[in-house]
C-alpha cells in the first residue's frame, strides 16, 4: 500500500503543479493516464461501478471545480480560469493494493475567503490524522474534522464520506467527517488503513447530483474543498501512506 500511496502522491503533486489559467481538466486526465501507465499501475476509479449512476466511471481522475464537491468528470471544454479552485482526486492499484488521495488547488488569484476554506479543510485532515492511533475510536476522527470545520464557520458535506482501504478501494468502516451516532464506533487497531477525506462547503452543507449522474455540487453554489490521505494505524502512531 505504501508503493500505491507514493505513486498517488507523485501523480497528484505533478498535476497540482500543472494547474494554471487556461488548461483544461482533460489535460490533467491525459497526464495522469500517462503516469499510471508508465508506473504499471491500474487506475482505481476507471471502470468502477456505482449503482446510483447506473454505469461505470470512465476516467482515472475526478476533477471538481468550484461548487463541485466530488466526482467531477474531466472534460476538454472545462477550462480553468483565475479565481477557480479545482479538486483532484485519484487512486491506483499496484500489486493488488490500493492508494487514494485528493487535494484542492487554487487557480491564479483567489479570494481570501477561498484561501481560508482551503486552509481550514486541509487543517481538519491534519488534525484528524493525529487521531489515527491504536486504541482511539472512529468518532475521535469524525469529531475532530467536524469541530474544526464548523468552528471556523464552514460546513461538512454529509452525503459523502471516507472509508477503509486495502485490497479493495472501498472497505469498512465508513469514515464520516462528522459524528453519526447511528454508525458503529469501532476501536482503531494496528494494521487498519483509513482514507480520511474532508469535503467542506463554504456555505450550507447540502449537496445534489447533476444530470450527468456523477458530479456532486453544493446546492447553494458555494465553493467546496476536498483533501484526502490514506493513513495506517501502527504501534508508533499514524503513518500517512500517501505522502513521503
Amino acid at each position: 500500500m505504501r508503493k500505491s500511496g507514493l505513486l498517488v502522491h507523485q501523480i497528484l503533486h505533478t498535476l497540482g503543479d500543472m494547474v494554471e489559467v487556461g488548461i483544461s481538466t482533460w489535460d490533467l486526465e491525459v497526464a495522469a493516464v500517462r503516469m499510471m501507465d508508465d508506473a504499471g499501475a491500474k487506475p482505481a476509479f476507471k471502470g468502477y461501478y456505482v449503482p446510483a449512476a447506473g454505469e461505470r466511471y470512465r476516467f482515472v481522475l475526478c476533477t471538481s471545480i468550484n461548487e463541485e464537491i466530488v466526482h467531477g468528470m474531466p472534460n476538454p471544454k472545462k477550462i480553468l480560469k483565475s479565481g477557480d479552485i479545482v479538486s483532484i482526486d485519484t487512486g491506483v492499484s499496484l500489486n493488488g493494493y490500493f492508494g487514494d488521495s485528493a487535494l484542492t488547488v487554487p487557480v491564479g488569484e483567489v479570494t481570501e475567503q477561498v484561501k481560508r476554506l482551503l486552509k481550514v479543510t486541509e487543517a481538519s485532515l491534519e488534525l484528524a490524522i493525529d487521531k489515527v492511533r491504536e486504541g482511539n475510536r472512529l468518532f475521535d476522527i469524525c469529531s475532530t474534522v467536524e469541530d474544526h470545520v464548523v468552528g471556523n464557520g464552514f460546513s461538512i458535506v454529509r452525503e459523502y464520506v471516507g472509508h477503509g482501504i486495502g485490497t479493495q478501494l472501498h472497505e469498512e468502516p465508513q469514515v464520516p467527517n462528522y459524528v453519526d451516532r447511528r454508525n458503529e464506533n469501532p476501536r482503531l487497531r494496528e494494521g487498519m488503513v483509513l482514507a480520511i477525506e474532508p469535503m467542506v462547503n463554504a456555505g450550507k452543507p447540502d449537496a445534489r447530483v447533476l444530470k450527468d449522474k456523477w458530479t456532486a455540487v453544493a446546492k447553494d453554489g458555494s465553493y467546496s474543498a476536498h483533501f484526502e490521505h490514506c493513513i495506517a494505524v501502527t504501534a508508533n502512531g499514524p503513518w500517512v501512506l500517501t505522502r513521503p
